[in-house]
């Protein structure tokens, strides 16, 4: 029986620098990597260079991020927190709840 392919009307494959930008985000936006303050980013197979020059270009001039190539050709990502990250978290006494009528 020969195989079925299906392709969906609409959809668009993502191009490399989208590809990339999306694994660096996930990886910035990792719980533990905010936590920290900071990502290394390992450059795969399938990142072509202009995609790399591209994305490791917008990450050097975006403000509040600084970036180090490191001899083993990852890069580390550090950057200060935000203001939001710095507010004490706020205890909330909650009021004891009514018992139900019924």
């Amino acid at each position: 029986m020969a195989k079925r392919q299906v392709v969906s009307a609409g959809r668009q494959e993502m191009s490399g620098v989208e590809r990339l930008g999306l694994r660096v985000s996930s990886m910035i936006n990792h719980p533990i990597a905010q936590e920290r303050r900071w990502a290394t980013i390992h450059r795969l197979d399938n990142d072509g260079d202009r995609e790399w020059e591209e994305v490791m270009g917008l990450l050097s001039e975006t403000d509040g991020i600084d970036i180090t190539f490191n001899d083993d050709e990852t890069v580390t990502l550090r950057w200060e927190a935000s203001a939001d990250d710095e507010r004490p978290i706020e205890m909330v006494e909650l009021a004891e709840e009514e018992p139900a009528p019924f």
